[in-house]
């Protein structure tokens, strides 16, 4: 079966009505803040998937991976490795939101629209800070929650 990519418009995949337990760990991870943990749990899960979600999970998973940078340079931002992780953070959010917007607005219960507002936000808030300022903070760390 062909894998869908960014390129291919909206995938042919009903909801259908359970959701995975990887699927659903990613957001409880996420949202605690675990986001190697979100992008460790949601990719067993991708690497199974040959259907329409599989770019679907490999954009989540690149939001994930994201937010390991930024919450790794805003912890230790004077590192010598972390300290560079804005541009890393940058091209990931871009990249999770290219696999994701083909799904958009709303795919497995996912605002995606929503997700890749945020993407787009963060992304362009860093590239023009010269990849100097880190928008996440983990007093406002952003959460995405699935709708009921």
């Amino acid at each position: 079966m062909k894998k869908h990519s960014p390129g291919d418009g909206p995938p042919d995949v009903a909801s259908g009505p359970a959701l995975d337990p990887c699927y659903l760990a990613w957001f409880d991870r996420f949202n605690a803040g675990e986001y190697y943990e979100a992008h460790d749990v949601l990719e067993r899960l991708w690497l199974q998937t040959s259907d329409g979600n599989h770019a679907f999970f490999k954009g989540l998973i690149q939001v994930a991976g994201a937010f390991v940078h930024l919450r790794r340079n805003f912890e230790r931002p004077e590192h010598v490795t972390d300290s560079g992780r804005l541009r890393p953070a940058a091209r990931l959010l871009q990249t999770g939101r290219n696999y994701l917007s083909p799904y958009s607005p709303v795919h497995m219960r996912l605002d995606v629209a929503v997700v890749c507002k945020l993407c787009e936000t963060l992304a362009r808030g860093i590239e023009a800070s010269g990849f100097t300022s880190n928008p996440w903070n983990p007093a406002h760390a952003p959460r995405i929650e699935l709708a009921a």
